[in-house]
C-alpha cells in the first residue's frame, strides 16, 4: 500500500470540503483524475474510505483513520519545506488563524498587521468562529491557531494567555432613565430595544444563552456585522446594545454615546490562543503565534 503527497493533499481536501468535486477544485485537479486517485487509494486499502452521499462524502471509520495519518504526514512535509527554504528564497506559507467575533475585530488586527509586514513571504487565512467549533477544528487539524473565550473548553490543546476585555452596555448620550449610573445589569437592560449582532455572531450567541438563562428574550429592532455600526446606530437613538470596552471607547471618542459597565460576572472575557502541539507546528505559524503570545492586550479600563 503505498500513497503520493498528491493522494494525500486530494483526500483532505476531498473530506474538508465534503465533496470530490470541490475537493479535486482545491487542488487543481480534474474530477476525473480525482475520482480515479480516490478509487485507487480505496482498492490499496481494501475497504471504502469514504461514504457517498445525495449531498457528497463523509469519510469511513477507515477514511477517518486515513484523514488523521494524511493531516500529520502533510505538516511534516510543510515543516521540511519551511525549513530547507529559510536557506533560499525566505520562508513561505499560510497560516489559518480561527478567531471569535470579539477576538477578530478588536485584538487580532493589530498583531497581525505588524507580523505581516515583518513576514512578507507568510499569508494569513484568518476566519471567525464560535470558540467551541474554534477547538474541533484545531483537534481536527484543520486550522493552526485559535483564539477562544477562556471559558471555552479546550481539552488537550495548548493554551496561552492573550486578551481581557469586558463586555459593556452602550445606550445614547441623551437617553433617559441611565442618569447617574455608572454599571448596570444584563437583565436591566433587556428592558429597551436592541442594536443587536447579525445572526450566528458569536457574540450574539453568546448574549441570546444569557438571556435564556434569565427566560428573557433580546428585543432587536436591527442586527449589525460591527461594533462601529452598532454604537451609531445607538448614538441615533435606535436601542442599546453591548458591546466589547475596547470597542465602546473606541467609539465613544467619535460618537454621542454613554458607555456603562455590565455588572454581570459574566462580562469580563478573557480570550486564549490556542494550538495542538506547538512544537509540531509549521515554522511561520509557531512564529505568529508567539508573535500572538508576546502581544497579549491587558485588561481594559477606563470610566463611563
Amino acid at each position: 500500500m503505498r500513497f503520493d503527497i498528491a493522494d494525500l493533499r486530494l483526500f483532505v481536501a476531498v473530506v474538508e470540503a465534503g465533496s470530490i468535486t470541490h475537493g479535486a477544485t482545491r487542488v487543481s485537479l480534474a474530477l476525473g483524475s480525482a475520482s480515479g486517485r480516490i478509487k485507487q487509494m480505496e482498492e490499496a486499502v481494501g475497504v471504502p474510505l469514504l461514504a457517498r452521499q445525495r449531498l457528497g462524502v463523509l469519510p469511513t471509520e477507515a477514511g477517518h483513520t486515513l484523514l488523521r495519518h494524511a493531516r500529520s504526514t502533510l505538516a511534516s512535509m510543510q515543516r521540511l519545506t519551511d525549513d530547507l527554504g529559510q536557506f533560499a528564497h525566505g520562508l513561505r506559507g499560510t497560516v489559518r488563524l480561527l478567531a471569535n467575533t470579539n477576538a477578530l475585530t478588536e485584538f487580532v488586527p493589530g498583531p497581525v498587521s505588524h507580523f505581516l509586514a515583518d513576514h512578507p513571504n507568510v499569508n494569513i487565512e484568518v476566519e471567525e468562529r464560535l470558540s467551541p467549533e474554534i477547538v474541533e477544528a484545531l483537534i481536527d487539524g484543520v486550522a493552526d491557531i485559535g483564539i477562544v473565550a477562556a471559558s471555552a473548553d479546550v481539552g488537550a490543546l495548548q493554551a496561552y494567555p492573550f486578551a481581557t476585555d469586558r463586555l459593556c452596555a452602550v445606550v445614547p448620550a441623551t437617553a433617559t432613565g441611565f442618569e447617574g449610573l455608572r454599571d448596570i445589569a444584563f437583565e436591566a437592560l433587556l428592558d429597551h430595544d436592541f442594536v443587536g449582532y447579525a445572526s450566528g455572531a458569536s457574540i450574539q450567541i453568546y448574549l441570546e444563552a444569557h438571556a435564556r438563562k434569565l427566560h428573557r428574550r433580546i428585543r432587536h429592532r436591527i442586527q449589525l456585522r460591527s461594533f462601529d455600526a452598532i454604537c451609531r446606530l445607538v448614538e441615533n437613538g435606535v436601542g442599546v446594545s453591548v458591546v466589547p470596552e475596547s470597542a465602546a471607547r473606541r467609539c465613544k471618542r467619535t460618537m454621542s454615546i454613554r458607555v456603562l459597565r455590565l455588572s454581570d460576572s459574566w462580562a469580563s472575557r478573557e480570550m486564549r490562543v490556542c494550538v495542538n502541539e506547538r512544537e509540531a507546528l509549521p515554522t511561520y505559524a509557531r512564529q505568529l503565534l508567539e508573535h500572538l503570545i508576546a502581544s497579549g492586550v491587558k485588561p481594559s479600563r477606563g470610566k463611563g
